[in-house]
């Protein structure tokens, strides 16, 4: 588990005025909260949440060190649970730490990570992922960056369950069991080609029948020339 460290502050008030001039500061306000956390107010910096937000997307494990104004910095670990945006200019507008419990385990979605070149797909197969992650239960110190997939020897018409996938122990996978992750499907030339040819006629049919209709058109001396 990759844990980064952001540093926030205390914040005394709540109101939207000081919040706007928070903002305009480049600081985003935030509360911490958890099951057995008093909600505590604070305020981090923009840049540094947006980077940490670029780099480690939404489900990254943060070390918040609060700066309460005391001697000593609070230490805990969260995630952040919601991250609100204005919705015309897309910044940052507030955040929720959720604090992250050790001893309790956790519902996440992990990336799946697919490895080597398909058998089918050389044979002509076309690879389908169908699913980037799945989600897991575990510990928080168990959660992994990202589930490995071989689809190597995946053939025309194979394709990973989740119940085909392997991660350490201590990890379960919440999704069910017979949902397709990837699969290697046919090439469907043949449609493709009857579809061709179905349009093909249909536009020999119509230049008939446009010749046939200019022919019947004629006057009857121009028939007879």
């Amino acid at each position: 588990m990759e844990v980064t460290d952001l540093a926030a502050q205390v914040r005394k008030e709540q109101k939207k005025g000081p919040s706007r001039r928070l903002r305009q500061e480049g600081f985003v306000p935030a509360v911490f909260y958890g099951r057995a956390a008093e909600n505590i107010l604070l305020s981090v910096k923009n840049d540094e949440l947006t980077k940490l937000r670029k780099d480690k997307k939404d489900h990254a494990f943060i070390k918040l060190i609060i700066d309460d104004g005391g001697s000593k910095k609070l230490e805990k670990l969260s995630l952040i649970k919601e991250l609100q945006l204005q919705p015309l200019t897309g910044k940052l507008y507030h955040a929720d730490f959720y604090e992250v419990d050790v001893k309790r385990k956790i519902t996440m979605d992990v990336a799946l990570s697919f490895l080597g070149n398909a058998v089918g797909v050389e044979k002509g197969g076309e690879l389908q992922h169908l699913r980037r992650n799945v989600k897991v239960s575990c510990l928080p110190l168990d959660l992994p960056d990202h589930i490995d997939v071989d689809i190597t020897s995946l053939e025309i018409g194979d394709s990973v369950r989740i119940r085909d996938l392997k991660a350490a122990d201590g990890i379960t996978f919440l999704d069910r069991p017979d949902t397709s992750v990837v699969s290697v499907a046919a090439v469907k030339v043949a449609k493709v080609e009857a579809a061709a040819e179905e349009a093909a006629a249909e536009g020999g049919a119509k230049a008939e029948a446009s010749e046939a209709a200019a022919g019947s058109s004629a006057t009857p001396g121009e028939k007879g020339k």
